[in-house]
């Protein structure tokens, strides 16, 4: 029996589709060593460096409420309140494994900081996950708006349990993260918070991506069209919803505990409403639903914040020299939380369903299908 032309073609097709996977993880592999290279040669400064895992922390944050928000068609209002639990939590692991500041005497050599890290990030993921589940709870008995009001709560709950824990800092902040980098970079000298937050990044996008392309995915998608009729057509809603949080919130804590160590010092208030709402901006600037459009929303967003703090001084001072402001008044960086919210305002005047809507770049440019599998 001869094989049928159909069944060969496809294989071929097969085989193809697997070859470009690989050369693209090929090309991924060889763009990040040359990016921990260029830092490690001091080809790209300090500040460089830090504006490029703020990109990829900002990724990973949004990439999680854009589960919930643009996937789900949910609407979580204080997604910030997980991130804090992921910073907290992965700092005390931190601390409490490497420096023995929490536990008298620290579980680990700090030689151990690069093996045992993943750990330090997987507890802050999983504690993350469970305050996610917590909220998803009552979740269930409500409808459209009242989530919002019930993640705005939980994220003032969190903020505010965190500040009364004198223990972990109080009002006063916890710092300390950076000694953990410091015993990794005595063990093996390279970027070590670069490498780790490029591995979080990419598994941060694979993981959404394979889950929206599951089973579970397409019961995520189908409680965004109708829960009703979702739950008819036997998709049990209560578990979908309750993985998603889940998964989001466990994600937004893996960007806290990733900006934690960044930073080496943490402020309960560094994750409020603001927070969220820059979240928020990230999430409707790129589209609802659109996993390419985050990723490219959180490095505009990224790069924007970045600018507006040489760009209010030169507009202060532009300003001041043909007398259009008054002498004793200055632009300072708090305009930037008058611009940021102003952007939102305009793009759902204008474009409310974000630059890409619910599409992705390969519905834009249609040969990327070839190399990239968002669908």
């Amino acid at each position: 029996m001869q094989p049928r032309t159909s069944d060969f073609t496809s294989s071929l097709s097969s085989i193809a589709q697997s070859a470009q996977r690989r050369t693209l993880n090929f090309v991924f592999l060889l763009a990040a060593l040359a990016l921990i290279l260029a830092v490690h040669y001091d080809f790209l400064d300090d500040y460089i460096m830090t504006i490029l895992m703020l990109m990829g922390i900002n990724i990973i944050f949004a990439a999680s409420l854009n589960l919930v928000n643009g996937y789900m068609g949910e609407f979580s209002c204080g997604h910030a309140g997980f991130m804090c639990v992921g910073a907290y939590v992965g700092s005390i692991v931190s601390l409490g494994f490497f420096t023995g500041r929490f536990f008298g005497a620290s579980f680990f050599p700090p030689e151990f900081a690069p093996f045992l890290f993943p750990v330090v990030l997987l507890a802050a993921t999983l504690v993350s996950a469970v305050f996610g589940l917590i909220v998803a709870l009552p979740s269930f008995h409500t409808r459209d708006d009242y989530l919002a009001i019930i993640t705005i709560a939980a994220n003032f709950i969190i903020i505010s349990i965190v500040v009364n824990i004198d223990a972990i800092g109080g009002s006063r902040g916890l710092q300390g993260m950076k000694r953990t980098m410091n015993a990794m970079r005595q063990v093996l000298d390279i970027p070590w918070m670069l490498v780790w937050v490029v591995i979080c990044t990419v598994l941060c996008i694979t993981v959404l991506y394979r889950l929206m392309t599951s089973t579970y995915g397409k019961g995520i998608s189908a409680v965004c069209q109708n829960e009703v009729a979702a739950e008819i057509m036997g998709v049990n809603t209560n578990r979908v919803k309750t993985m998603a949080f889940m998964v989001s919130s466990g994600l937004a804590g893996l960007a806290g505990a990733l900006y934690a160590h960044v930073y080496g010092y943490i402020n309960a208030t560094n994750f409020d409403i603001l927070k969220s709402t820059e979240g928020l901006v990230m999430v409707y600037l790129g589209g609802m639903g659109s996993l390419s459009g985050v990723i490219l929303a959180a490095i505009g967003f990224t790069l924007l914040v970045e600018m507006l703090r040489f760009i209010l001084p030169a507009m202060n001072d532009f300003l001041h020299a043909f007398s259009l402001l008054p002498a004793d008044y200055s632009l300072n960086q708090v305009w930037k939380w008058v611009i940021i919210p102003l952007i939102l305002i305009l793009l759902m005047q204008f474009r409310p369903e974000g630059f890409l809507g619910n599409k992705e770049l390969t519905h834009v440019f249609p040969r990327l299908k070839r190399w990239i599998y968002f669908k």
